[in-house]
């Protein structure tokens, strides 16, 4: 048994930036750090873009960038939650900076300000074409200052343990013993990120399989907007599964143009917005296209752009190209649509706080309300930070007379049994991906929701055999987790009728 005051599940943007604050202020409390892989392993670190703050109140304004979040959320988004997240970013921008955090400036020494696909003016703050590897970093810094925060990598958090709705700690699998640890806590926050191999074809790092959201769902938590899944429209194209590279959205801020195979500017006969349309336009139209002309991918067409100017904005990303053997200043990139973000999840109040005493969520695994439908690109690594800091404060402020730590918790009843073979869960994954990209992608019917929740029915039968008769591993606790987010997601889709968003079933109300 592991005593712990706070217990933080996830160790991207979300959750460091809470256990830095909660540290500071109790410098007297134990705060621990869970995270299945390296501490820097997350889905923050492959946040490209930026975070989306209003700093220029001249050009922009609040006001705008609450527009343009609610336009993008399709009539879903949480108002009061809309207002309140973007109006604290400049003070969490600020915090971030004073962390050591560094963001491009322009030639007049203020903020490189970028513009991607939904906004209506330039506020991507941004570090290169790898913003979020220069958060985590800046972040991680603070963390390894704090004498009282505990990391512990590759530990997956197998379980939540809770008795009449309150949440009394986590069972955790030290994935380099194999050992089954008890951890008892005062507070939980599950910040793990998100779902993206479910779907195989992601722009996630392999750690995405949904447990935070699959241990909340077990623990009978309110799991909402499953089915409002974000496929970002260009990732590079790879005939293979596995994370895809992302091309950020901002290459097409900065100018780039879609085309098919034959060269034609297609967006434009979609949206007025053209390039800039929002992801779920883009993404759609990008899939209408290859439908029509059957190729597998689309392009993206930086040829006509200042190379000197892109190599500094986006040197990730011209490396990468270039590594593949792709000269962008003389060849089209190769795209498709890659499942990226996850706009459902654990549902949470303005505090962060989950429908179970004592767990709170926060970062892609919640449901705040800011997302609606679709998320406006940017609005992500800006509502993990305002979220955090909305936990903090709510520790920080209410006297709790409680104390979890009564003796209610047993430890994992641990008996000898067979190791699961891992060609079974390799073999298992492989099928529940393709299942999914083709029953729950981009555009859904019926029809192929229900037979995917009879096959899903069916594979999380097999998997609890699997869990009662064999050892606990990491990868058949993530393949668990992944079937129980397709269940979530395909029978949300179905319950929706209507088209929203980054939602589309072709025999919706509304077509």
């Amino acid at each position: 048994m592991i005593q712990t005051n706070y217990l933080i599940i996830g160790s991207g943007v979300a959750g460091l930036t809470f256990a830095v604050k909660i540290a500071e202020q109790f410098p007297d409390k134990k705060v621990t750090i869970v995270t299945k892989a390296n501490v820097d392993d997350s889905n923050t670190k492959y946040a490209q873009g930026g975070i989306a703050i209003v700093t220029d109140k001249v050009g922009d304004s609040y006001q705008k960038h609450i527009n343009d979040t609610l336009i993008c959320g399709d009539g879903l988004c949480d108002k009061e939650v809309v207002e309140m997240v973007i109006s604290e970013g400049p003070k969490r921008l600020k915090e971030l900076i004073e962390w050591g955090a560094k963001f491009d400036k322009n030639g007049e020494g203020t903020l490189d300000l970028g513009k991607e696909g939904g906004h209506s003016e330039n506020r991507v703050v941004h570090h290169k074409d790898q913003t979020g590897q220069e958060i985590e970093r800046a972040i991680l810094g603070q963390v390894h200052q704090k004498k009282n925060i505990t990391v512990l990598d590759y530990h997956l958090a197998i379980d939540l343990i809770t008795k009449n709705n309150r949440c009394l700690g986590v069972y955790v699998l030290d994935e380099k013993t194999n050992e089954i640890l008890t951890f008892q806590s005062d507070f939980t926050l599950l910040a793990t990120g998100g779902i993206g191999h479910l779907y195989g074809h992601t722009t996630n790092p392999v750690i995405a399989t949904g447990d935070g959201i699959a241990m909340a769902f077990r623990a009978k938590a309110n799991i909402k907007e499953m089915e409002f899944i974000q496929f970002h429209p260009t990732a590079l194209y790879d005939a293979s599964t596995g994370t895809s590279f992302l091309i950020s959205e901002a290459v097409r801020g900065f100018g780039a143009y879609l085309r098919t195979k034959n060269g034609h500017r297609f967006m434009p006969d979609y949206d007025s917005r053209g390039d800039l349309a929002s992801r779920d336009i883009v993404s759609q139209s990008i899939d209408l296209e290859l439908k029509k002309s059957g190729d597998d991918c689309v392009y993206l067409d930086c040829t006509h752009l200042d190379m000197e100017a892109f190599k500094k904005h986006f040197p990730m990303i011209y490396e990468r190209c270039k590594s593949i053997g792709i000269d962008i200043a003389k060849d089209w990139i190769p795209v498709v649509p890659a499942q990226h973000y996850l706009c459902g999840g654990i549902v949470v109040d303005k505090n962060g706080k989950t429908s179970i005493e004592n767990l709170f969520a926060c970062g892609e695994c919640s449901r705040t309300g800011l997302h609606g439908a679709n998320r406006l690109a940017s609005n992500s690594l800006l509502e993990a930070l305002v979220y955090s800091d909305k936990i903090y404060n709510y520790l920080a402020k209410t006297s709790f007379e409680k104390s979890q730590f009564t003796g209610e918790v047993s430890d994992w009843n641990v008996s000898e049994k067979p190791v699961v073979n891992d060609e079974y869960n390799d073999k298992m994954k492989a099928e529940l991906q393709l299942l999914m990209r083709q029953n729950a992608g981009i555009v859904r019917n019926d029809t192929d929701l229900i037979k995917a929740k009879n096959q899903l029915n069916v594979w999380q039968n097999e998997i609890e055999e699997k869990i009662k008769n064999y050892q606990v591993r990491a990868n058949l606790w993530e393949l668990y987790n992944l079937i129980i987010i397709g269940q979530l997601i395909v029978q949300q889709s179905i319950e929706r009728i209507e088209n929203r968003g980054g939602f589309v079933k072709i025999n919706a109300i509304n077509q």
